[in-house]
């Protein structure tokens, strides 16, 4: 339940003077990480470095006011940059720089964040499942490495399919520019190593290390590998996105739309995710459609600061907890320091290789690769593992869209096909008890002139008739039969189809000479009923409280 105004800077009252230092301390180490990422990020996203950048700064700063997690740490991650470059590729022209088209398609991810917060979609978090996302999750990291070839081997490989950049660097192995490799490899051990030597908030540092090293060895070594080049200084301006004002007759910013849903949707799974698994560490609540609202207008403003899509990122977040933060000013800290590298700072990136980049990407997004989720998945519940293999493949066969597109689609028909086809037992009475258990697996008492049965389901079109079907199958069976019970304890709902079902069942039955009787049914549901003509229909049948009551008055036991 959500109030109807949501509170300003929910995070920071009341606000504890003992928490300032924790705060500053965490957003600064934030910013040390952040600075290399962003430029990452940028790259990974086929923009400038500087978007990556201003991604950093505004959306901050109003997360920080709107958002309910006191330690999400909102800006650019792999996963959206991935899906970023796959939305505005196609897009590419010489006439329109791609970043006029990264801030037009951040104002279409708020717009649909916010058309989501409006219906109430924060309230329905467990509509994809894990399976979907975690699968989804894996297979874009896999392709973000793969990505990263082109940086490592200095070879230009072509846009193409995801496996593009194995299949050129096969062909053309003998064109690899060693010195990139040797950096970006030498950037990677660095970066997987130094948390494991390094003590305390240090240990934090190893982005900000691997810029330094990168830079270093560009300046002192002599060789020319590809790198960052000029960053223009000082902060963006704001402005509507140029999309929506000097190119809106050239383009169709239709186009964006499909792409923008799918963004959005994604990063806000994978921000309230971060959020609650931090919640339950520090104690804190999440308010799911409220993050929505906080997401929206965190990307309206990288929509209007020249920057692209933004999240919350799983690897800053869990830093920034570690790191001591308490609420959101460490995000505003943060900001506060990245525009003071856009504005004074910003020229000591030009010498920053590009397979330092690289290595600082690959590394952030290793621990994405999730094997044993689908693993598990398949050992608890095959359809499961079916659902995370088959997205997992989609993602690497095809795109991030079309990937998790196929899993959503995927998990809602094996839903469907699960729910068309529900559990129904025939019970007995356990013992001498009031309890009703399934006469295939307990020893219990029944009556040869009464049929019980149990669906453990909700009663609506996708499986009426195979309720009709389970009735006709048991009758076949016993020509004793008087009286059906059906208990309806696990229903919580039933639809028009479903009512129609249960009358179609009460006249076929009396014409055999059967009374079919309710038990248990829950109070909404039976309040339901008795605004139809069920309850008419059903006499001389009766709607009982309990199965144990039915079967003491028409069976005698």
């Amino acid at each position: 339940m959500t109030s109807d105004k949501p509170p300003l800077i929910p995070t920071l009252r009341p606000y504890q003077k003992d928490w300032l230092s924790a705060d500053i301390s965490a957003g600064l180490l934030v910013a040390i990480l952040i600075v290399p990422q962003a430029i990452a990020y940028a790259f990974l996203a086929g923009l400038p470095a500087e978007a990556g950048l201003y991604a950093a700064l505004l959306p901050l700063v109003v997360y920080a006011l709107l958002g309910t997690s006191p330690t999400l740490a909102v800006g650019p991650v792999a996963i959206v940059s991935l899906m970023t470059l796959e939305a505005l590729a196609p897009l590419a022209t010489d006439a329109i720089p791609l970043a006029v088209y990264a801030s037009g398609l951040a104002l279409l991810v708020a717009g649909f964040l916010l058309l989501f917060y409006l219906i109430g979609l924060g309230n329905w978090t467990s509509f994809i499942s894990h399976s979907v996302i975690s699968a989804f999750t894996s297979a874009a990291a896999i392709v973000i490495i793969l990505n990263q070839v082109k940086h490592f081997t200095g070879l230009e490989i072509p846009k193409g399919h995801n496996f593009e950049p194995l299949v050129y660097l096969w062909n053309f192995a003998a064109d690899i520019f060693w010195p990139a490799l040797i950096l970006a490899g030498g950037t990677l051990a660095m970066l997987i190593i130094w948390p494991k030597i390094a003590a305390g908030k240090l240990a934090k540092a190893g982005p900000m290390l691997a810029v330094v090293s990168g830079i270093a060895a560009v300046l002192f070594s002599g060789v020319e590998v590809s790198t960052v080049g000029q960053i223009p200084s000082g902060l963006p301006i704001f402005q509507l996105p140029e999309l929506f004002i000097q190119h809106s007759a050239n383009i169709d910013w239709h186009a964006l739309l499909p792409s923008a849903a799918i963004i959005a949707l994604i990063a806000y799974l994978e921000s309230l995710s971060v959020a609650t698994a931090m919640g339950l560490q520090t104690r804190s609540r999440i308010e799911p459609n409220r993050e929505l609202l906080a997401l929206g207008f965190a990307n309206i403003a990288a929509a209007i600061s020249q920057a692209y899509p933004v999240a919350g990122g799983f690897g800053r977040s869990m830093v920034n907890m570690s790191a001591g933060a308490k609420t959101q000013l460490a995000a505003i800290v943060t900001a506060i320091f990245v525009a003071i590298v856009c504005l004074f700072f910003s020229d000591w990136f030009v010498n920053l290789p590009k397979a330092t980049l690289g290595a600082i990407i690959v590394a952030a997004v290793i621990p994405l690769i999730n094997w044993r989720d689908g693993l598990k998945a398949w050992q608890f519940n095959k359809s499961d593992g079916v659902i995370w293999l088959i997205t997992f493949i989609a993602v690497l066969a095809s795109n991030a869209e079309t990937g998790i597109f196929i899993g959503i689609l995927l998990s809602l028909t094996l839903y469907l096909r699960r729910s068309s086809q529900p559990h129904i037992a025939e019970v007995g009475r356990y013992q001498e008890s009031d309890h009703f258990r399934n006469i295939d697996r307990h020893q219990v008492t029944t009556c040869p002139n009464i049929l019980m049965i149990r669906i453990d389901e909700n009663l609506y079109f996708a499986n009426s008739q195979y309720l009709q079907d389970f009735i006709e199958f048991k009758l076949k069976d016993s020509k004793d039969i008087q009286h059906i019970i059906l208990i309806g304890s696990a229903i919580n709902h039933i639809d028009f189809n479903g009512y129609e079902t249960l009358i179609s069942i009460i006249q076929k039955l009396k014409e055999r000479n059967i009374l079919l009787h309710l038990a248990e049914f829950k109070g909404p549901i039976t309040d339901q009923l008795k605004t139809t003509k069920l309850i008419e229909k059903l006499s001389p049948g009766r709607l009982f409280f309990t199965a144990s009551e039915a079967m003491k008055e028409l069976g005698g036991r």
